[in-house]
């Protein structure tokens, strides 16, 4: 009886999740296709459009698939409710957990799933979406901001300036700026051409050095070509262009690295990889809180009330994460707290909707499943 009922309340819910982030991403789709479509004209733009918007299909199942599971939960236990099945449960001398298990368990493994989503196929199609946006249909927004080479980076005391070129081939036209403790320039050095050596050696083609005493006296030499322990290796040059958010796991810690190295910020980067996990995650106890919340007594509205609180709860974690996120960029939150802090506070307020059920499972039983 128990793995029968568990069974339907499973089945029940994935119904339900299925159907909402269906909805969600439907709604999605068509407004923003309504807002935008007359960026998209020229020759074949169906075509072109069609493509975009299936890639941006998919960046919105990640998107929404959190609020989809917390409205999914409340629904089914809404939707159990009314039609009497819950008192039924009751009946039975089933506790509210026969509701509360399938559907944490389904919620876990899609959480799961969501990672794994947004690591091998969200990732993708965030960079189609920009590709396609950008060379199809000409409209760049804040494209240039993340995908513009990175040229000037620092690594202890020589700061350099990298025109052209990659850690791969080799960078040209190059100055690297060697300054003291107090930031007075020491040394200048231009060249044509930057190439790897070994470790943090480098060899520098057509070189002019300038070498500054400190005392108003400058010294200059040209070589055609000599090697500097620069004290940073080629590995600390490999910036990658793009959004965060577009980057694997892997890929955010090999830039976070780099970058901390040649004194690029890493804060963005540091947020995109625990929201990584943080942002699916928090579906988890959202959907505790959906069940809490459609279990409470004397409850009235059924679905549609459901609905509303869950919209309600996705918008106040959304806010809180465009509140958090403002504020890692300004350098006045870590991003480890920013990014866990809305899934912490939902399990908080779901831990204490749970522990209230918990008390009222003393009081009589109509109080507990009113229809």
């Amino acid at each position: 009886m128990r793995a029968t009922l568990f069974s339907y309340v499973l089945r029940a819910y994935v119904r339900y999740a299925l159907g909402m982030l269906a909805g969600l991403v439907l709604v999605f789709v068509v407004v923003d296709f309504v807002d935008r479509a007359k960026l998209y004209t020229g020759p074949g733009w169906v075509r072109d459009a069609a493509e975009l918007y299936f890639y941006k299909a998919m960046m919105s199942v990640q998107q929404l698939g959190p609020a989809a599971l917390l409205l999914a939960a409340g629904t089914t236990v809404s939707a159990l409710r009314k039609q009497g099945e819950v008192t039924a449960i009751r009946a039975l001398t089933f506790g509210p957990s026969a509701l509360y298990l399938p559907i944490l368990v389904a919620s876990f493994v899609a959480c799961a799933g969501l990672v794994v989503f947004d690591e091998r196929v969200a990732t993708y199609s965030g960079r189609r979406v920009d590709e396609i946006t950008t060379q199809r249909f000409n409209k760049w927004g804040d494209w240039r901001f993340y995908y513009t080479p990175k040229q000037w980076f620092r690594r202890g005391d020589n700061i350099f300036f990298l025109r052209g070129g990659s850690a791969q081939e080799g960078f040209q036209d190059v100055s690297v700026f060697t300054v003291t403790e107090s930031f007075d320039l020491r040394r200048r050095l231009d060249a044509s051409g930057m190439f790897p050596v070994e470790g943090m050696r480098w060899r520098l083609t057509d070189v002019v050095e300038r070498t500054f005493d400190g005392e108003g006296k400058t010294s200059v030499r040209q070589l055609p070509e000599a090697e500097y322990a620069l004290g940073v290796a080629v590995t600390a040059f490999r910036i990658r262009p793009g959004r965060p958010e577009q980057m694997r796991a892997s890929e955010l810690r090999e830039q976070i690295d780099a970058r901390r190295d040649v004194g690029l910020a890493t804060k963005q980067f540091e947020l995109a990889l625990h929201n990584r996990f943080a942002y699916p995650m928090a579906a988890f106890p959202a959907a505790l809180l959906g069940v809490g919340l459609a279990l409470r007594a004397n409850r009235r509205g059924h679905l549609t009330a459901a609905i509303i609180e869950g919209l309600l709860t996705a918008v106040a974690m959304w806010g809180l994460m465009m509140v958090c996120r403002t504020l890692v960029l300004t350098e006045r939150l870590s991003p480890v707290v920013a990014a866990w802090t809305p899934t912490v506070l939902l399990a908080l307020v779901a831990g204490a909707v749970w522990l209230q059920r918990e008390g009222l499972l003393h009081l009589p039983r109509r109080s507990l499943l009113v229809r």
